[in-house]
């Protein structure tokens, strides 16, 4: 099954997951479980943070493939800030998420996908202990001030349970 075709699949609900028992010697592409259930094995995620961006682009496809390296599941996050008056209802957000994912190569893994609302580098720490996380993958900051005032991935890289890459 393609991942467009997961993606069409996939329920409206707030999030999703791959997984489930693996059969010796097949790998299902992609099979929808509710979020929170996390896989029947032993096995951690690597956890990637998306906003929409080149870096976060580069950080999904980077964080794919250390999960199918090492044989993990992929957890793919998306926190919005909320500001102002515009509120997204966050169905809208999971739609598109799935859009935003439609067009990534997530061929033979499982995956769950996260979408939360508040401080991104907050929430996506709070999702790194949640999941028990091995790994969390993020896009450097394109913003020339982030590089000297701190950012996502700088405050994650020092507050972070687990390793934290930052991907150029």
């Amino acid at each position: 099954m393609s991942v467009t075709t997961f993606l069409r699949r996939a329920t409206g609900s707030a999030a999703f997951a791959g997984g489930g028992k693996r059969r010796r010697g097949a790998r299902p592409d992609h099979q929808i479980r509710p979020a929170g259930t996390g896989p029947a094995d032993h096995r951690h995620p690597i956890l990637a943070g998306y906003d929409g961006s080149n870096a976060s682009r580069d950080a999904l496809a980077y964080a794919a493939g250390m999960a199918r390296r090492q044989d993990h599941w992929l957890v793919v996050v998306h926190v919005w800030r909320g500001t102002g008056g515009a509120f997204v209802p966050l169905t809208d957000r999971m739609r598109w998420l799935r859009a935003e994912l439609a067009d990534v190569d997530l061929t033979g893994l499982d995956i769950e996908m996260i979408v939360r609302h508040g401080v991104p580098a907050r929430e996506l720490r709070r999702v790194t202990k949640e999941r028990d996380a091995d790994a969390i993958v993020i896009g450097a900051s394109r913003r020339f001030l982030h590089r000297f005032a701190g950012s996502v991935p700088a405050w994650l890289a020092r507050q972070a349970r687990c390793p934290a890459v930052v991907v150029p």
